[in-house]
C-alpha cells in the first residue's frame, strides 16, 4: 500500500471513529473487517498510527496551534519525534503529557505532579505482550520452550505463569492456544488472580468475571475440586468465558447469571469472593488511550458509588471466615486505598496482609490494586 493510499485510510478512519461510540479496539476490528484488502503489514501500520496519534493527540492539537483537521495531525505526527517536546517548559504540562487538562488535574491532585507526569507518559506508550501459561495443562518452562521456536520471548519477572512477547502476534491461531496452554493476560492482572489463594475443595465466586480471565487464572490452584463460580451482568460475557473455560480443561465452574432469581442459594457458602470491580480503567489506558479523552470528574463518584453497591452485594456470599478481594485496574486512592477503608468501617471485615499494587511503566506490567479482606 503506497503512503498516499495509506494515509486516505488514516483519515477515514478517523472521520468515522469520531462518528460513532465504539471503543477504539473494537471500532478498528469491525474497519478491518470492512475492509479486507489491506493487507496485514498495512493494518500493523494502521493500527499503530491510529493508537499513537490517540495517544499523543493533545501534544499534536497544541503544536498546530489550532483546531486541526485529521490530515494536519497525521502530517505533523510523520514529521516529529514527541519526545523533543517532553520538557519544554513553554508548552503547559498536560499538553506535552498528552492528557486532558481536567483529568491531568485530578491526577495531580490524586498522585502529586510528578507521579502524574509519570503515569501519564508511560500511559503514551504500547502495553507488552504477555500471556498466562496454563499450568494445569503444561509448565511454563516447556510452554516457553515451544513458543520460543515461533518467537522472540521471555520470562515474566512476577507472576511465576508470565511470558512476555517482543513484538504482538496472532497467538489464536497456534496450536498451544487452541490446545488451551495459555491465555493473554497481563502480568499484573495475573498477580490479581493470584491474591485467591484457593486450595482443592474450595468454592470460590469470581463475581465480575466478564469472560472469565481470572476465573481461568484462578482455575488451576483448585485442581479440578470443589466450585469455580462466574458472575457477571452481561450474559455475552458468560457465553464466552464457557468457551474459554472448556478449551482450558476447566469442568468444576458454574455460571450464575445477573438475573438468576435463585443465585441466594450460593449466599454465605463461598470460601473465596473476587470482586473485579468496575473502575476508570486508569491503569491500562494504555491499552485504551481513547478513553482518557471521554474523562469527566463526575464519574469517579458515580464509580465509587457503583463499586461500593458491587462490594454489599458480592460479600453476601462469603460465608463466615471466607475472603473477599476487592481489586480494580486503577492507580487512584479514590478507587482503591480509600475504597478498602470504606469497607473496613462499614463491613464485619479485617484486611489481611499488605494490598498488592502496580503501577504502568514501559516494557512492564499495568496498574493494578487488590485487596484481601476476611469476614469475621
Amino acid at each position: 500500500m503506497s503512503s498516499s493510499f495509506r494515509n486516505r485510510h488514516l483519515v477515514e478512519l478517523f472521520q468515522a471513529f469520531d462518528q460513532q461510540h465504539f471503543p477504539l479496539d473494537v471500532f478498528l476490528r469491525l474497519y478491518f473487517r470492512k475492509h479486507k484488502a489491506i493487507g496485514s503489514h498495512d493494518r500493523k501500520y494502521l493500527s499503530e498510527t491510529v493508537y499513537g496519534m490517540i495517544r499523543w493527540k493533545g501534544l499534536l492539537d497544541f503544536l498546530c496551534q489550532k483546531t486541526p483537521t485529521w490530515e494536519e495531525r497525521i502530517s505533523l505526527f510523520e514529521r516529529i519525534a514527541v519526545e523533543n517536546y517532553l520538557e519544554d517548559t513553554s508548552i503547559p504540562l498536560h499538553c506535552r503529557v498528552s492528557f486532558p487538562e481536567s483529568y491531568f488535574s485530578f491526577l495531580k491532585e490524586s498522585l502529586g505532579e510528578e507521579k502524574a507526569k509519570q503515569f501519564c507518559l508511560e500511559s503514551n506508550y504500547p502495553a507488552p505482550t504477555t500471556i498466562r501459561t496454563n499450568h494445569a495443562k503444561i509448565s511454563r518452562e516447556e510452554l516457553f520452550s515451544r513458543l520460543s521456536t515461533l518467537f522472540t520471548c521471555s520470562y515474566g519477572k512476577n507472576s511465576p505463569y508470565a511470558i512476555h512477547f517482543a513484538n504482538r502476534a496472532n497467538f489464536f491461531v497456534i496450536p498451544e492456544f487452541l490446545e488451551g496452554l495459555f491465555e493473554v493476560q497481563d502480568e499484573a492482572s495475573q498477580l490479581v488472580a493470584l491474591q485467591v489463594l484457593a486450595r482443592p475443595g474450595d468454592h470460590v465466586l469470581d463475581y465480575c468475571s466478564g469472560a472469565g480471565g481470572k476465573a481461568l487464572a484462578i482455575a488451576p490452584s483448585m485442581q479440578g475440586k470443589g466450585q469455580l463460580y462466574l458472575h457477571d451482568i452481561r450474559s455475552q460475557a458468560l457465553v464466552e468465558a464457557q468457551k474459554r473455560l472448556k478449551r482450558a480443561g476447566v469442568q468444576n465452574a458454574q455460571f450464575i447469571p445477573y438475573d438468576d432469581p435463585k443465585k441466594k442459594r450460593f449466599w454465605g457458602r463461598m470460601d473465596w469472593v473476587l470482586v473485579d470491580a468496575p473502575c476508570s480503567g486508569s491503569g491500562t489506558l494504555r491499552r485504551n488511550p481513547d478513553r482518557k479523552w471521554l474523562f469527566q470528574n463526575s464519574d469517579i463518584e458515580e464509580l465509587q458509588n457503583k463499586q461500593r453497591k458491587i462490594f454489599e452485594d458480592a460479600f453476601a456470599f462469603v460465608k463466615p471466615n471466607g475472603h473477599i478481594v476487592y481489586a480494580t485496574c486503577s492507580v487512584l486512592p479514590v478507587e482503591n486505598e480509600q475504597q478498602v477503608d470504606f469497607f473496613l468501617k462499614n463491613f464485619p471485615v479485617k484486611l489481611v496482609g499488605n494490598p498488592f499494587h502496580s503501577f504502568p511503566k514501559k516494557g512492564e506490567m499495568d496498574g493494578f490494586f487488590a485487596a484481601t479482606l476476611q469476614k469475621y
